[in-house]
């Protein structure tokens, strides 16, 4: 099991905790907490104030950003930038899965490259920031490496998320084959068609989604496979 090197990742984000322990917690996952003599706090707590902290910094960041934009579409922005998808390339990026203080179990079964174990830690670390040196923290660690340091010249990505790719991300780490898609249907006149795409994917996964594209109907497929996937990770925690 790797030693945790708390002093490379507090260089690697620009941070020094005055207490330690709440970066440590954020990077403790409950299996490791659950063979440990002590049973110390794993990093469930932290992740859910760490959600809260981040959807209300990106909030503020948003908003600041474009002040004319209506709620629906600040909406959809903020979603991009708090969904896994998205948190899971900044928690990659960050290299959080090496600093994860895992179980045996998961540690034999890839759990350093799992998207749903990345994705919390990284919130949990945004929560030890906010427990450790208050919201000033917290939002300068979110304004470097969650949102786009160029908000004018991101909008077009803050409106779309490449499902297929963050799908493909998490069957790799689970050592599964990619996911299959077909064109199941077809609809409406050539010129303003209707596809509807079926994907398959790990242990009988499969979800149809519909777009004014195949590739649009892709991405509405992984995405629905994505929420699936959500689901059954929270019923295993």
């Amino acid at each position: 099991m790797p030693e945790l090197h708390p002093d490379q990742f507090q260089a690697k984000i620009g941070y020094q905790f005055r207490n330690l322990q709440f970066l440590i917690e954020a990077l403790t996952h409950s299996s490791f907490a659950q063979e440990s003599a002590g049973r110390p706090r794993d990093n469930e707590q932290m992740e859910f104030l760490g959600d809260a902290v981040l959807t209300f910094v990106v909030s503020i960041a948003l908003a600041d950003a474009f002040p004319d934009w209506e709620e629906g579409k600040l909406t959809r922005a903020r979603a991009h930038l708090v969904a896994a998808p998205h948190l899971f390339v900044v928690a990659k990026s960050l290299g959080v899965g090496q600093h994860l203080r895992l179980g045996r179990g998961e540690e034999k079964t890839g759990g350093r490259d799992k998207p749903a174990l990345l994705v919390n830690a990284l919130e949990a670390i945004v929560a030890a920031l906010y427990r450790d040196g208050g919201i000033d923290a917290a939002r300068d660690f979110i304004t470097r490496f969650i949102v786009p340091q160029d908000m004018a010249a991101a909008t077009g990505e803050l409106f779309s998320i490449d499902y297929k790719s963050a799908l493909q991300e998490h069957l790799q780490a689970e050592r599964t084959p990619p996911a299959e898609y077909r064109v199941v249907e077809e609809s409406g006149p050539e010129h303003q068609k209707t596809f509807t795409v079926e994907a398959l994917a790990g242990d009988n996964l499969v979800a149809q989604g519909r777009g004014a594209s195949k590739k649009a109907a892709e991405q509405e497929a992984a995405r629905l496979i994505l929420e699936k996937l959500g689901r059954a990770n929270e019923k295993h925690e």
